[in-house]
Parts: structure tokens; sequence; C-alpha cells
């Protein structure tokens, strides 16, 4: 990789997180679980990335970083299956109790 390439890769990798961040911070908090869900998908697409990353590394090094990216994606992944469940959960009807005060 020549000087070239790593500055290009750099700036990308910035200007995505810069990206991100503005993203974000501009959705409302009661949002965040339902999109959640959605985002769920990219994880899986950084998770496809590392195992070609893993594919196409010569070094420690190489296996090393797309193992750490593996681990994070699938976590995020799984996260966001387990909050989203959570959240749906909410809105079911409780069965019920047989406590019920009737008006008379």
């Amino acid at each position: 990789m020549n000087e070239l390439d790593l500055l290009t890769a750099i700036t990308v990798f910035v200007l995505s997180v810069l990206v991100g961040i503005e993203v974000i911070s501009k959705v409302p908090a009661t949002l965040h679980t339902p999109l959640m869900s959605g985002s769920n998908s990219v994880h899986g697409i950084v998770v496809i990335g590392a195992m070609l990353i893993a594919a196409e590394s010569d070094t420690w090094l190489g296996y090393g970083l797309a193992f750490v990216a593996m681990v994070f994606g699938a976590t995020n992944v799984v996260g966001g299956y387990v909050v989203t469940d959570r959240m749906l959960e909410m809105f079911k009807a409780k069965p019920p109790t047989g406590k019920e005060v009737r008006p008379s």
C-alpha cells in the first residue's frame, strides 16, 4: 500500500466517523431502539467485511484485527436483536391474572 492509498483510506475513515456521529446525533432518543433492528444489516456487513479481510490477510496482525472486527460486529448484531425483542415484548397484551377489580 503506498502513501496515497493510505492517506485516502484514512480520509475516508475519518469522514465516515464524522458523518456517522452527525447522523446519530440528529436521531431522537425515542427512535434509537427501533433503528437498532435496521442497523443489524449494517453490522452484518461489518462481519462479512471482517471475514473477507481475514481471508486476504497474511499476517497475525491482520488476523487479529479481523477477529476483533468479527467479534464486535457479531456482538452488535446479537445485541440489536435482543433489544428489538425486548422492545416488541412491551407491545404484547398481558394475559389476565384474575385479580382485576370489576366495577359493580
